[in-house]
């Protein structure tokens, strides 16, 4: 197998897996319960649970995630659900400051970035509606609506915006 591949593979599990952790000890910090944190996207492989979270292995190695108390995490102050959500970004970024110019370092930067877009479920959407909800004292259907819609048309314009300059 090529090098390059296991490299650049491995650099990924650890910049997604390292991103997760973030939000996991940014959730303890703030007091707010973590249910399940997982690895992989797909039918469960191998499941434990450790310190009252059930730990998942997955069978598609793409993504991870850390599941919280909604509940719990929404009645914080703005700035820890700020503070919780953004914590995965702020991880990628140091990993990418310190490790700067290496295929690790790029991984890092690339994750960070597309955690800030607004796109669906991604950490820029999440802290976006709740920035929106605290704004309008109140869930707001249209204005999440065109939260989303509107950051799927900013990612898809990137994305579009990328292949063109290839």
């Amino acid at each position: 197998m090529n090098l390059f591949f296991v490299n650049a593979l491995v650099s990924l599990l650890g910049a997604i897996v390292l991103h997760e952790m973030g939000h996991f000890f940014a959730a303890r910090i703030c007091s707010v319960p973590v249910k399940q944190a997982g690895l992989g996207w797909g039918p469960k492989l191998y499941g434990v649970r450790l310190s009252q979270v059930d730990c998942q292995l997955r069978l598609l190695p793409i993504g991870a995630y850390v599941q919280m108390d909604m509940r719990v995490l929404q009645s914080r102050p703005l700035m820890q659900q700020l503070f919780v959500l953004g914590a995965g970004i702020g991880v990628n970024l140091t990993l990418c400051t310190m490790t700067w110019g290496s295929l690790f370092g790029a991984l890092n930067l690339a994750l960070a970035i597309g955690n800030l877009v607004p796109l669906y479920q991604l950490d820029g959407w999440k802290s976006g509606m709740v920035i929106c909800r605290r704004m309008f004292g109140r869930r707001s259907p249209l204005v999440e609506w065109i939260l989303t819609l509107g950051g799927g048309a900013v990612a898809l314009s990137v994305l579009i915006r990328a292949f063109l300059s290839i």
